[in-house]
């Protein structure tokens, strides 16, 4: 079994912590929540007062970190962990930052003689809490086959997408995707809603036709028609609206720098900066749907 050093155990990392803990691994967490790194030490986690406590000794370092700047701050400098890991210490980095991000920390990673992939994740907390998340990886083939048998704990999709930063690609371009599926799931939902429909049996039969989508399969944004649904929880938990603006964000940049047309994923952004400005941003981002409700 293996030392894992895991820092950042919110909505995402606790579960996945958690994961590999009952796989049997030895994990040493770190998170600046105090309540966040309770939790997964109530189940056999180790707590650290700090992220270099945390990694010290450990076979493989996890990080599950909220944007670009959290990453490079835990890793780059002069007090960064690259600097204070072991010698032949895996890093995965599941966050979702900016493609040039994941290829500067490899870069330093790699000049300090360690091996990195960057891993971002989807699935969401269900997926988390399940071991179900897709991986998305960017990096060489022998730093992947050394952490495939702990991403396979974790998630049950694992993909290689190329070099360094490859995943944070793939991974913008799926959230920019999932954006315009879940607004436009909300947008047909309402309109449907509107014209006396019920929204349970416009969902059942829009699923099992040509606009089906994952939305409507397992993440319904009209409250009351997915039971474990956050919609149907008021919202709560789930995948912030403020990380899909973010990521929308990080997508918009990816567009600007190649030159990609990306007019829906444009509009998805604009509809979500503006229910999040709203006082929205901290519930799950399917309560677009009220978005369209008629005030």
């Amino acid at each position: 079994m293996s030392t894992i050093g895991f820092i950042g155990l919110g909505n995402m990392g606790g579960p996945m912590a958690k994961n590999l803990l009952n796989a049997g691994h030895q994990v040493k967490v770190f998170d600046l929540v105090e309540a966040s790194m309770a939790s997964v030490v109530a189940e056999g986690g180790t707590a650290n007062k700090s992220a270099a406590d945390a990694v010290r000794g450990a076979d493989l370092v996890i990080s599950m970190l909220p944007a670009s700047k959290h990453v490079e701050a835990l890793y780059l400098g002069d007090a960064g962990l690259i600097t204070q890991l072991d010698a032949d210490t895996l890093i995965i980095d599941c966050s979702t930052i900016a493609p040039e991000s994941a290829r500067k920390v490899a870069a330093a990673a790699a000049e300090a003689g360690f091996d990195m992939i960057d891993a971002p994740v989807s699935g969401g907390v269900g997926g988390a809490v399940g071991g179900t998340l897709t991986f998305m990886v960017g990096g060489s083939s022998k730093a992947l086959d050394i952490a495939r048998p702990l991403l396979e704990i974790m998630g049950k999709n694992i993909f290689h997408a190329g070099d360094a930063g490859a995943g944070q690609v793939a991974k913008v371009c799926n959230n920019m995707l999932l954006a315009v599926l879940m607004t436009g799931t909300a947008e047909a939902l309402q309109l449907g809603v509107n014209n006396g429909l019920d929204p349970a049996v416009l969902s059942e039969i829009m699923q099992k036709s040509s606009g089906g989508n994952w939305a409507l399969e397992v993440y319904n944004p009209f409250p009351g028609v997915m039971p474990s649904a956050p919609a149907s929880n008021d919202y709560a938990g789930g995948f912030l609206v403020d990380l899909m603006i973010k990521d929308l964000g990080l997508a918009m940049a990816s567009a600007l720098e190649t030159g990609s047309s990306t007019p829906m994923g444009a509009l998805a952004r604009n509809l979500y900066v503006t229910h999040g400005a709203k006082g929205n941003g901290q519930i799950d981002f399917s309560s677009i749907q009220t978005s369209f409700q008629k005030q």
